[in-house]
């Protein structure tokens, strides 16, 4: 493998592109100028790189005891102090273009990175693994929306979504490692709470996401929104599905299909009419 590619892989690109992906079609909603929308998400995708670098950075030794192929800091496909570099770079660049949608907005994305930055250096493995998830994606709608003319807060049926899916992401994410991070003292609320509890609260966070995409904002839901649902019903059944194969993350993929689902739903609807 080579450098450039395990540095990459290092950084967790799926989820980071993802997550960006979310981002811009929220600041898209909003009033910000096109410049505003690009540095916003801009700010998101280096926040999303520094907390993989900084999780593999974390979890080496512990990837490495369990042989994970897949992580180039446990292959030595990638030396740590490159990693280590790209996350202090990665976090500064966040910082700085956070602060360029004001004070009110960035504070809130810094506040969403360190929640994300806790979890990668320990609170992962406590029962409160899932609150990090929930306090950053639930600040993004806050960043994005109070970084647009006027600095609106956004409604609480948007922060409430998103802090639904990023818990639904935390339980989807976990269970492929259950038994490699049990064997390395990882001990967080999927592990506590078992396999078959945990695809139960991931289903039902993904599918509380959904709906009050469709029935927060306010008058009738569109025929869009109200076919939503099922399709989101429908993804996440064959996710689980495909999700029985060793270190299987169809269930995770599921989940961050439904995400941009839902972005098209707000699209769709329009932050404004809330």
């Amino acid at each position: 493998m080579s450098t450039s590619r395990a540095m990459v892989q290092a950084s967790h690109p799926l989820p980071a592109l993802a997550v960006s992906a979310v981002a811009a079609g929220l600041a898209a909603s909003t009033d910000r100028s096109l410049g505003s929308v690009v540095v916003a998400t801009a700010a998101v995708l280096a926040g999303q790189l520094s907390v993989g670098w900084l999780n593999d950075l974390i979890d080496a030794t512990r990837d490495t005891q369990v042989g994970r192929t897949d992580k180039p800091l446990a292959t030595g496909a990638v030396a740590s102090s490159s990693v280590r570099a790209a996350f202090n770079v990665s976090a500064v660049a966040a910082v700085i273009l956070s602060l360029f949608s004001g004070v009110p907005a960035g504070a809130a994305h810094i506040a969403a990175l360190a929640s994300a930055w806790a979890y990668d250096l320990g609170v992962k493995a406590t029962a409160f693994s899932v609150v990090p998830f929930a306090v950053a994606f639930g600040l993004l709608p806050a960043f994005l929306s109070m970084g647009a003319p006027g600095a609106p807060f956004p409604p609480l049926w948007l922060m409430g979504a998103a802090a639904a899916l990023g818990s639904a992401a935390h339980f989807v994410n976990v269970l492929p490692d259950l038994a490699d991070d049990a064997a390395t003292g990882v001990h967080g609320l999927p592990h506590r709470l078992g396999p078959s509890a945990s695809r139960i609260a991931t289903a039902a966070l993904v599918l509380t996401t959904s709906v009050l995409l469709v029935f927060g904002p306010p008058g009738t839901p569109s025929p869009l929104g109200l076919a939503a649902v099922p399709l989101a019903v429908g993804i996440l059944v064959v996710g689980f599905l495909l999700d029985g194969r060793p270190r299987s993350r169809a269930a995770f993929r599921a989940v961050m299909l439904v995400a941009l689902i839902d972005v098209a739903l707000l699209l769709h609807t329009g932050v404004s009419s809330a």
